[in-house]
């Protein structure tokens, strides 16, 4: 597990490298790739399975096997194989490969925001994904560290990367979107937002 993280974590920072979108102005307390500390909620709350980013991924994936890192690292920003070569990686992740198995669990998990559908004040559809910026400022992750969710009655004071927790049933299933393809939809259950530890709570879901 630590060496898929670990992999993720450099391809994300090649995907930074390479990306041609300006991060802009960041809150002062998160940056650009920022994942949140590991959940210390318990392993079911209110009957749902918290999970961590990496169980969704199969084991033994990994997200590099087409994309060798020794071929990225020596390409620089300025030189024009190096957006191919993340057009290339974007691709494959798209197709990445899920977990058939949670197919139906009821699972917990926390994540950033990246509204899909709704208003400022009141969001029905959005993409939880695991750092901070995915999707927004550097290129989506793989498709299976991407959950597509829904909300029958809308999250109000909810803003783009937020980051919260979602509980509800877990399904594979791919969707494309216009900020990128997920391979897992939630049927969202509930909702809260994410406090780190030492920190006050502040805007209410539901």
């Amino acid at each position: 597990m630590m060496k898929r993280r670990t992999t993720l974590v450099l391809s994300l920072g090649l995907a930074c490298q390479f990306s041609a979108m300006a991060a802009g102005k960041q809150p002062p307390d998160r940056q650009v790739g920022d994942k949140l500390p590991a959940a210390s909620a318990p392993a079911r709350n209110g009957g749902f399975a918290t999970l961590e980013w990496d169980a969704l991924m199969p084991t033994g994936w990994d997200p590099m096997k087409d994309m060798p890192m020794s071929r990225l690292s020596r390409l620089n920003d300025g030189d024009p194989r190096a957006q191919s070569a993340l057009d290339e990686l974007k691709r494959a992740w798209e197709k990445s490969p899920i977990r058939p198995d949670l197919d139906g669990k009821p699972i917990r998990i926390a994540g950033f925001v990246v509204p899909l559908g709704g208003t400022a004040q009141s969001l029905t559809e959005f993409l939880l994904v695991p750092y901070f910026g995915a999707c927004i400022h550097v290129p989506p992750p793989p498709s299976n560290q991407i959950i597509h969710i829904k909300s029958s009655k809308p999250l109000s004071g909810v803003r783009s990367m937020d980051s919260i927790w979602v509980s509800g049933t877990l399904h594979t299933a791919i969707t494309d979107t216009a900020m990128g393809t997920s391979g897992y939809r939630l049927d969202l259950v509930s909702s809260a937002p994410y406090v780190e530890p030492g920190a006050s709570r502040g805007w209410k879901l539901r």
